[in-house]
């Protein structure tokens, strides 16, 4: 993948992890009634972090963490199911998705050594991953290219807000600290990281998360779901005899 932030020699450094290629801009132009509602219900649930924490940049991020890292278990467990109950190969999805869940989690750890949550914030915790993750089992059961859509737009607001929190670093409303050494060794950061190192880290991760997501809701739509097998961006414009896009 061309912006795997794992998968480097040696310690990153500032300087690279600044000049790494996430596509920055991307947006999953919508092409059909799906991607229109997915994109709308993104934009709906974006209002909810807004309202909550405002510039609370670190109490978003673990928020929003808690409940990133459901999409990846629920929908590796669901196809680990029908692989078990159809005896046949997953076609390489379990595990994709069981990783993007462990990843998401590690966000989480690592956020969570800058701050301690109040009693008010691990409630809201309890409450919204309990009801995220119901919802979006039964979302994944009745159309999974449609969970996946939702989650590729969900990645591109996560790459947004990690965006706007570099910028309140950079503009010194947030404490550019030494990164937590969970993360440095996570991510093999260099022993001087910063927090601004580990934001550069995680937003690349998103990003990826974002175009594996909008990848996987195009290969259900096409019923090319065998990972095995490529697919190429022109392969499926000529497929699917729409375009694709990334504006």
């Amino acid at each position: 993948m061309r912006h795997n932030v794992r998968a480097h020699q040696g310690p990153w450094k500032s300087k690279e992890l600044e000049e790494m290629d996430i596509h920055l801009k991307d947006h999953r132009v919508p092409s059909s009634a799906v991607d229109w509602f997915a994109l709308r219900i993104v934009k709906m649930l974006r209002h909810l972090p807004d309202m909550f924490f405002r510039d609370k940049y670190v109490h978003r991020a673990v928020m929003l963490e808690t409940v990133a890292a459901v999409p990846g278990m629920v929908g590796g467990m669901l196809r680990h199911l029908r692989s078990l109950r159809r005896m046949q190969h997953d076609g390489g999805w379990v595990g994709h998705l069981l990783h993007e869940a462990e990843n998401e989690r590690m966000h989480l750890m690592t956020w969570m050594r800058l701050m301690k949550p109040t009693f008010f914030e691990r409630s809201l915790v309890i409450a919204v991953q309990g009801i995220f993750f119901n919802a979006f089992f039964v979302l994944y059961v009745l159309s999974p290219r449609l969970a996946h859509r939702i989650v590729g737009y969900l990645e591109e607001e996560a790459v947004i807000s990690y965006t706007h929190m570099l910028r309140e670093i950079d503009a010194g409303r947030i404490d550019n600290g030494p990164a937590p050494e969970i993360a440095i060794a996570y991510y093999n950061l260099a022993p001087d990281a910063a927090i601004r190192d580990v934001v550069l880290a995680v937003r690349a991760d998103e990003a990826l998360h974002r175009d594996v997501n909008h990848h996987f809701s195009d290969r259900i739509l096409l019923r090319r779901e065998n990972l095995r097998e490529e697919l190429t961006h022109e392969k499926a414009q000529s497929l699917s005899g729409k375009q694709y896009q990334l504006k």
